[in-house]
């Protein structure tokens, strides 16, 4: 099973700025909406038919993102995402978006969900079987602070090595 997921988009003219660059506000749309895909796809997980069935969801609960170079209107970028720590009741994911051939970074991305009962507007506890999946899938990472990963990911990148 794939642990570090990747998907291919273009940025829209409608979701830019008059300088061409992708607005502040809809890289978050860009990563989550990229990522439900993703789950969807790699790990058979529709959350929406996970909501339906189970009355159970994810909420955000934080996010920290840093802005690294810009995304221009209609290139093509690469949106890659893993899942860095999970607990009984939240999810750790980071997000990188990188130009077409992963070669120049756009931004970082640590986005917490918290897992969540629609009924009782309380967290939950995730499942055996939602433990088993982020066991088999979670990549962690070193850095415990954002600020502190970005800075290694972007030292390793002008030093060469895969970020």
């Amino acid at each position: 099973m794939e642990k570090v997921l990747k998907t291919k988009k273009k940025i829209r003219f409608q979701d830019c700025d008059p300088f061409n660059h992708l607005n502040n506000a809809k890289y978050l749309e860009y990563f989550i909406n990229t990522r439900e895909d993703q789950i969807a796809e790699h790990y058979d997980l529709d959350i929406f038919k996970y909501l339906k069935e189970t009355g159970l969801s994810w909420v955000v609960a934080s996010s920290q993102i840093s802005y690294i170079r810009p995304a221009f209107t209609m290139e093509t970028t690469l949106i890659e995402s893993q899942l860095i720590e999970y607990r009984d009741n939240a999810l750790l994911v980071e997000m990188k978006m990188w130009n077409e051939n992963e070669t120049e970074l756009k931004a970082i991305l640590w986005i917490r969900f918290i897992h969540y009962n629609i009924a009782t507007k309380k967290s939950a506890n995730h499942s055996d079987d939602l433990m088993q999946l982020f066991q088999s899938v979670v990549v962690p990472v070193e850095q415990s602070i954002f600020e502190n990963r970005c800075l290694e990911v972007v030292q390793k990148l002008k030093s060469g090595v895969p970020a």
